[in-house]
């Protein structure tokens, strides 16, 4: 369902992005992990067409980001890292936006706020203003509006950010119950996460791939818990 060759990306004399290639297919829970600024959400935004790559390309359900990028974001659910919101609405003002931008309307569109609002547990929120959410809540409603259209692929920067304990176990069992029929990216610093969640895990540092395999054979192969791992993958090395 995600199949990437060479991506590449700079800002001036950095590259946050260094021809990275991978792929994923139906049923992965892929985890992103890598130090700050490793070109994590950099490579996120590429995928889900929020910026331009500078070379290389990505296709998602077949469609190319270069060239079909609308296709692209109709099958994709993006949730950035700091998913923006107007803050003057409400939640239920900015889901309805969100249904008229996905073209969802009519008895499609009850059906989705149906599913999504118990899904995201924001019917108590559903008439407050966004300002006056806490965080975990606005991560909810950012979550909310990537599943509302119920794509193929969902791309999640930092999901559980926010979130209190509870919440995040929510989310995580969440994403297990929708992996077996969608493709799924989660970029996360939680390396508990990483383990309850995801099949595969991509490292990345200084915007490339020095690692692609399951959570257990990299602890296997490297002889060490996943946050030894991490670290033995990653210390000493400059972040771009």
């Amino acid at each position: 369902m995600i199949e990437v060759q060479g991506l590449t990306r700079r800002f001036g004399p950095i590259t946050a992005v260094d021809g990275i290639s991978f792929s994923a297919r139906k049923g992965d829970v892929l985890g992103f992990l890598g130090p700050n600024g490793a070109g994590k959400s950099t490579a996120m935004k590429i995928l889900a067409c929020f910026l331009a790559a500078d070379s290389g390309t990505a296709k998602i359900c077949g469609n190319d980001i270069l060239q079909d990028p609308l296709a692209v974001r109709r099958s994709i659910g993006y949730l950035a890292e700091n998913a923006p919101a107007y803050p003057e609405m409400t939640v239920a003002g900015f889901l309805r936006f969100v249904c008229d931008a996905r073209r969802i309307k009519g008895a499609a569109r009850v059906d989705a706020l149906d599913r999504i609002i118990p899904l995201c547990s924001i019917d108590s929120v559903y008439h407050q203003t966004i300002d006056t959410l806490s965080k975990g809540y606005k991560r909810r409603l950012g979550l909310a509006q990537a599943l509302i259209h119920d794509p193929q692929v969902l791309i999640l920067d930092e999901p559980t950010d926010g979130l209190d304990p509870n919440q995040k176990h929510e989310v995580r069992r969440l994403i297990q119950q929708m992996a077996k029929e969608k493709c799924i990216i989660v970029s996360t610093h939680i390396l508990e996460e990483v383990e309850l969640v995801c099949n595969r895990t991509i490292i990345i540092s200084r915007g490339r791939i020095l690692a692609d395999s399951t959570p257990s054979r990299l602890q296997q192969d490297y002889q060490g818990t996943l946050e030894e791992v991490f670290r033995k993958i990653t210390v000493g090395k400059k972040s771009a």
